[in-house]
């Protein structure tokens, strides 16, 4: 999906703020990964893909066997525009709630 010559700065967020859900017995946070590359379809598709790995990663981690992951938003903002190429940089999040123990 990468193009050669092409580098990737990946951003992890991690927003702030777990939540209780509707009925209190599920918490929520927010997580996102964003990708740095050239043209706009590829870091779109690697910001997507990327972040799923990131969630079970981090689901992992936190000791978070079940999980749900809301809808994915990805945006992307124009990082550098040169004549014949372009390059944006596309930031994918969702929201992931887990049963609170």
């Amino acid at each position: 999906m990468r193009r050669a010559g092409a580098f990737m700065t990946a951003g992890l967020v991690l927003a702030a703020a777990a939540f209780a859900a509707g009925n209190a017995e599920a918490r929520c946070t927010r997580l996102a990964f964003s990708v740095n590359d050239y043209g706009k379809d590829g870091p779109t598709k690697d910001a997507q893909a990327l972040l799923d790995k990131y969630i079970a990663d981090w689901a992992r981690t936190k000791g978070i066997a079940s999980y749900t992951v809301g809808k994915k938003d990805v945006s992307c903002e124009l990082f550098l525009n040169l004549v014949v190429v372009d390059e944006h940089t596309c930031k994918a999040s969702a929201l992931v709630c887990w049963p609170d123990k």
